[in-house]
């Protein structure tokens, strides 16, 4: 499993019970966590005493309970910078298991000693992109949802990357990359974190076991002649990190050679000692 264990300011403290008790810089927070299916005692002070906790409903969804939390608090990863507020199903605008790609690809992007492009797809609030752009890459942020780019272009500022080489897209990103395509564009890494369904700004469906492979195959026509690295993460229940490898394996090793990796990504849990699972990545590089 490949960890995201370098943060100071971001800790799961403990889980029980289909819950997490997390740390988010001088914030407590209990979420719930879907692989948290063991029923240990919540014996932890902060169990009883959270700045918010967010409660499933049986019916599906949710809502947070709120007790001492400002709308919006800042949370920093090494020189990078995050802002965060509670919204929609459960969420706070980061996921800090990524940390783990973050600092993967970071040390290849370094490594190069030369000018990278790269792609990110489905890029969210932006933390792979800050992490890219900061080793040194230049960036294209592709996102469906125009709030949150305009959400990633205010983490990058606070990051101090304002000026950084990063074009911000809102599209849909299979559309995106067709264009590119024809355009002749070409990147040295490509990022792609897709949701398990989702729809674009048109009101594209989106189904991950339908759409996965055939935009796999579109982005293996964008790497340049001389490829870095190719990332793919999924939080979709039942996506193996062997179906991550397949796809690289079939559509970039094939035309590229390389080496392909896959596994789990997680979160140390601090009170225990033990890991929390967060989905699977897929990881393409060059030989070395």
């Amino acid at each position: 499993m490949w960890l995201a264990d370098q943060w100071n300011e971001y800790e799961v403290i403990d889980t029980s019970d289909g819950e997490k008790l997390e740390r988010w810089g001088n914030y407590i927070l209990v979420r719930p966590d879907p692989q948290v299916i063991w029923k240990t005692p919540k014996n932890l002070p902060q169990w009883k005493s959270p700045n918010a906790h967010y409660h499933r409903s049986k019916k599906g969804g949710g809502e947070w309970e709120f007790f001492q939390l400002p709308e919006q608090w800042d949370i920093h990863y090494k020189e990078l910078t995050f802002h965060l507020k509670p919204f929609s199903f459960k969420h706070t605008g980061l996921f800090p298991e990524q940390a783990a790609n973050w600092e993967w690809f970071g040390n290849l992007i370094r490594k190069a000693n030369r000018p990278i492009k790269v792609l990110n797809l489905f890029a969210y609030t932006g933390g792979a992109t800050l992490a890219a752009a900061k080793s040194g890459a230049a960036v294209t942020h592709v996102d469906a949802s125009k709030g949150m780019v305009t959400w990633a272009r205010e983490n990058a500022t606070a990051s101090g990357l304002k000026d950084a080489p990063i074009r911000w897209i809102v599209d849909d990103c299979q559309k995106f990359v067709e264009r590119e395509i024809r355009r002749g564009n070409y990147y040295d890494g490509i990022i792609m974190d897709p949701p398990s369904y989702g729809r674009g700004p048109k009101g594209e469906i989106w189904k991950i076991e339908d759409a996965i492979h055939p935009l796999v195959q579109l982005c293996s026509q964008l790497l340049s002649k001389n490829p870095l690295f190719f990332l793919i993460n999924s939080y979709t229940t039942g996506f193996a990190p062997s179906v991550l490898s397949y796809l690289l394996g079939t559509e970039v090793v094939s035309r590229f050679g390389g080496q392909v990796e896959a596994d789990e990504i997680g979160l140390p849990v601090s009170s225990n000692g033990l890991v929390l699972p967060c989905g699977s990545s897929g990881r393409w590089q060059s030989e070395k």
